[in-house]
């Protein structure tokens, strides 16, 4: 048995290659959008995908389960374990497969068992390995979103995300009985996870790659709980924010995604296309650095820098999918590398581009404070802070009067925000609080200010103070 491993940092998500070197024959397991790693990989290692398959119906990132499968004639094999709502919408095609708890299929000599796992989904599954040609047991199981080094996944964000009111509990007591059912299984299985540090989709994810059950069984805190009552409380408890796009990201992974060949090429637009776009009051980032934008950008254009990691997680917390996104890119050779990020995470409909060139007039700059500089100011009337952190950053040190309103959340409260005071936007290095600061100004907030120093400046000459948001 050969195993690939594959990991795309921005959106700290795993997926495998399980071959069968005897055969030739190869699975991919939960794979991202763009195939080209996999494709790769098999291609040097002599084998043809013949099998594809995912671990549930993904919110984070846009399953490559169809992309993988046109590109290959693979088979797709699917969860059939949820409810009406919780089925997948392309399960009828002719290379579709539908699988429930106790089936298996061979990739050559490889055995893949399907467990049933839910709790971070009803319908999620999870898949046990045994390779026949040297073994009658199982070496390890693919546990997507169930189990994590460290952490489980968590069983809220159909309720916080999707609006489905009432399912958290539900889940969080089928992740306990999922819990329970993997207690039972021996310690030397490895385990190889959908996520790591970083991901959303848990509350305290370890960064290694794998581990063992014997491991976790030991040291990972949702092993611990002996009742039901006491493992849901700690589960739902410290969450952090559902990002909003999970809930878009569920959708076109249970309708099925669109081919990236059938999507148009963004075109590239010039300063009087972009000026008539802002005008109608369409969504247009600009990419570039925060130094850059800083000193100028184009009027009513909202930053989000293309050099930080985390591009496709900001992008989705902040668009409109309903509305085309326009970018304007850093450089023009950034086109692909960041057209590929956009359409990990569903950003199909980008009709086209702005080069930085179009900022040669009529551009406006956004104002920025350092810590020292908002102390001296701070005794003035008409000083709001607004701190774009995450709930438990605020809960443990934030300056004091600051409101909290975290970044994702910022423009549905744009409402209750007074534009005729100056707002300060803050968070823990600075970067957070210029996106927040640009799409205060793009909405009209003339006298919005981002606080351009992370925590170690601001709280040296800011009173702090800790706890939740009243």
């Amino acid at each position: 048995m050969l195993l690939k491993y594959f990991y795309d940092e921005k959106l700290a998500q795993a997926s495998y290659l399980v071959g069968c070197v005897a055969t030739g024959e190869a699975l991919v397991i939960d794979p991202a959008r763009h195939v080209t790693p996999y494709l790769a990989a098999a291609e040097k290692e002599g084998l043809r995908i013949t099998h594809v398959t995912e671990t549930h119906i993904h919110a984070d990132f846009v399953s490559g389960s169809r992309e993988l499968a046109f590109a290959t004639g693979a088979t797709i094999y699917l969860s059939d374990m949820g409810d009406a709502d919780w089925k997948y919408a392309y399960a009828d095609d002719p290379n579709v497969i539908t699988v429930r708890d106790g089936d298996s299929w061979q990739v050559g000599n490889v055995k893949v068992d399907v467990l049933h796992t839910p709790g971070h989904t009803p319908e999620h599954i999870a898949f046990q390995i045994v390779d026949t040609a040297g073994a009658d047991r199982p070496i390890g199981i693919f546990t997507g979103d169930f189990l994590f080094v460290g952490d489980v996944g968590r069983p809220d964000l159909l309720e916080e995300a999707a609006g489905l009111v009432g399912t958290k509990e539900v889940g969080a007591r089928q992740q306990f009985a999922s819990v329970a059912r993997f207690k039972s299984l021996p310690d030397y299985l490895q385990i190889w996870p959908g996520h790591g540090a970083g991901s959303a989709c848990g509350k305290a994810l370890g960064a290694l790659p794998s581990t063992t059950l014997g491991y976790e069984k030991l040291f990972n805190p949702a092993f611990q709980y002996t009742e039901e009552t006491d493992f849901v409380d700690w589960l739902l408890a410290d969450q952090p924010e559902a990002p909003t796009y999970f809930a878009q990201m569920k959708r076109v992974n249970k309708a099925g995604p669109a081919l990236l060949r059938s999507l148009p090429l963004p075109m590239n637009f010039d300063r009087t296309t972009l000026d008539g776009i802002i005008e109608d009051g369409g969504q247009v980032f600009d990419l570039r650095n925060r130094g850059q934008f800083a000193a100028n950008h184009a009027p009513g254009t909202i930053n989000v820098p293309a050099d930080n990691s985390g591009l496709a997680t900001f992008m989705g917390w902040l668009v409109d999918y309903d509305r085309p996104v326009y970018v304007l890119l850093p450089s023009i050779d950034t086109e692909q590398a960041i057209l590929r990020d956009l359409r990990s995470i569903g950003i199909d409909s980008v009709p086209g581009y702005f080069s930085p060139d179009v900022l040669s007039h009529r551009t406006q700059a956004l104002p920025v404070v350092t810590a020292l500089e908002l102390a001296k100011r701070l005794p003035q009337n008409g000083l709001l802070i607004v701190d774009v952190r995450g709930k438990a950053e605020y809960a443990a040190k934030h300056i004091v009067g600051a409101r909290h309103i975290p970044l994702g959340y910022l423009a549905r409260h744009l409402g209750s925000l007074p534009k005729e005071s100056t707002i300060v936007t803050q968070c823990a290095s600075g970067f957070r609080s210029q996106i927040a600061a640009s799409l205060l100004q793009a909405a009209g907030f003339d006298n919005a200010i981002s606080l351009n120093e992370g925590e170690e400046c601001w709280t040296r000459f800011l009173p702090t103070e800790s706890g939740s948001a009243k």
